[in-house]
């Protein structure tokens, strides 16, 4: 079986990242006035107009320049900077989802997100609104998304510059969110175990789950930790990487990999570094993928189809985001013609907004 390769694909030096995104969750638990942002009527109204006007469009036709927000924009400015640029993540408290229906709350979130950064498909089957719903696929599955299943989803990045979930039901019980600074993990594990971190910036193998882009192999090839420019970007799905493990051609992890992906676990998960969030109905939470991982505990639902667990979500590419090295968009991911990852993009698929889970 071929093993690991080790390319140094490193530009600098390992050392500690400071910043406004090396946050520990307890910390953040006592700052939410800072991170939670509540809507006022205000914003409520100019959000219901601004669907009003749209409201016969097809959702992929929305611009940003046809759903005006010209007072909620600033405080959408103002969320889009701290969560590229800053911390790295926010909640947006307080869509009226009662007062909307299934099209309105999909244009409604469509509109915000045009405000945030460019939609980007996050499915080979180009879905550029998603739906986080059980479908009742079993998560052990080479090809299901976790997503897609009521189960617990251990902490991991998505592919994208920005990942956004609006909730419009809430379970029976479970499905807490738990988020964590991917730069934090990073500066812990460096100090504890810098073996890990010396062995994590080399490339590592990832199934891209059937969907694959033009020109790319069955699976992606790329460090989970990236320093560039004094700044570190992180990758890491372990799910997708123990699957890749069952494709040809796709080296064999090591027993110290499998030792640095459980510190990286536990590391997120400790008390001492995550910050955990209830969604309520109407949350928006808005979180930069290079800079945070994110979970959810398993969760139960609810009998009635209409009163199941349901987030809509969108990844996004912003233009202006952090810097990135070269192989995030290269042997990882394609482009966006503004040179981002542009999510899971297969040749002939045509971008699609669906109103419902498919």
């Amino acid at each position: 079986m071929p093993r690991t390769a080790t390319i140094d694909l490193r530009t600098e030096e390992l050392s500690p990242v400071s910043g406004p995104a090396a946050w520990y969750g307890p910390h953040m638990a006592t700052q939410s006035d800072s991170w939670i942002y509540h809507l006022s009527k205000a914003h409520i109204a100019e959000f219901m107009e601004a669907i009003d006007a749209v409201r016969n469009r097809e959702v992929l036709e929305i611009r940003k320049s046809d759903f005006r927000l010209p007072k909620l924009g600033e405080l959408l400015r103002e969320i889009r900077a701290e969560t590229l640029h800053g911390r790295g993540f926010s909640l947006l408290r307080g869509i009226p989802v009662s007062a909307l229906s299934s099209r309105e709350a999909a244009i409604g979130f469509w509109g915000i997100g045009q405000h945030l950064g460019q939609a980007v498909s996050q499915n080979g089957k180009g879905h550029v609104l998603g739906h986080v719903q059980d479908l009742g696929l079993d998560y052990a599955s080479p090809q299901a998304r976790g997503y897609q299943t009521s189960a617990r989803l251990p902490y991991h990045t998505d592919s994208s510059d920005l990942v956004c979930l609006l909730s419009l039901q809430t379970p029976q019980s479970g499905g807490l969110s738990s988020i964590v600074s991917s730069v934090t993990v990073y500066n812990e594990l460096l100090r504890a175990n810098p073996e890990f971190v010396e062995l994590l910036t080399n490339p590592v193998y990832r199934t891209r789950w059937g969907e694959v882009p033009e020109g790319k192999k069955p699976y992606s090839e790329i460090p989970v930790f990236n320093p560039h420019q004094g700044n570190v970007i992180t990758t890491y799905v372990r799910s997708a990487i123990r699957k890749g493990q069952k494709l040809a051609g796709v080296p064999r992890l090591t027993d110290e990999h499998e030792k640095a992906f459980d510190r990286i676990d536990a590391l997120a998960g400790d008390a001492a570094l995550r910050l955990d969030m209830e969604f309520q109905v109407g949350d928006i939470q808005i979180l930069n993928n290079h800079q945070i991982m994110h979970s959810r505990t398993a969760y139960k639902d609810h009998d009635e189809p209409a009163r199941r667990r349901h987030l809509l979500r969108l990844w996004l590419a912003c233009e202006d985001g952090p810097a990135l090295p070269p192989v995030m968009t290269t042997t990882h991911q394609g482009t966006t013609k503004s040179g981002r990852p542009n999510g899971i993009q297969v040749p002939g698929v045509p971008f699609k907004a669906p109103l419902t889970a498919e």
